[in-house]
């Protein structure tokens, strides 16, 4: 029992130190990413408003909803709350996604890319603090 108890634990300890280190990958490679975004948004604590919205607590909010950036009327109508499927969905495309959309950007493509943008910007609350998860 002892034999075969032992070598399941180990593979169970592997598993989820090396899923911890997949993440936290994830979250560095989705740092790099956000470059792109830089010029125009910025996230974490004291983050404003530039070109485009604040990207705190993206997460959970109503596209069109932060306050003082002046949105197109098709993101305060777009009936978008953020989440994964709905971000990974936009950023592939913005103006595919929200036709009359002000973002002039032409989109991320690469799937890996896409994953790890996601895992770097929701990780900000609406507040600018990295929650643990």
């Amino acid at each position: 029992m002892m034999k075969i108890t032992l070598p399941a634990l180990l593979i169970v300890a592997v598993s989820v130190a090396t899923s911890s280190l997949a993440l936290a990958q994830d979250v560095a490679a989705g740092k790099s990413s956000f470059n792109k975004c830089l010029a125009c948004h910025s996230i974490g604590e004291g983050a404003k408003n530039k070109v485009g919205p604040v990207l705190n607590g993206l997460n959970g909010r109503k596209s069109g909803t932060v306050e003082g950036y002046a949105y197109s009327d098709a993101n305060k109508n777009s009936g978008i709350t953020w989440d994964e499927a709905q971000f990974k969905d936009y950023i592939k495309d913005p103006k595919l996604k929200i036709p009359g959309t002000k973002m002039a950007f032409a989109g991320i493509k690469k799937e890996t890319e896409v994953n790890d943008l996601w895992a770097f910007i929701s990780q900000f609350d609406k507040d600018g603090k990295i929650v643990a998860k």
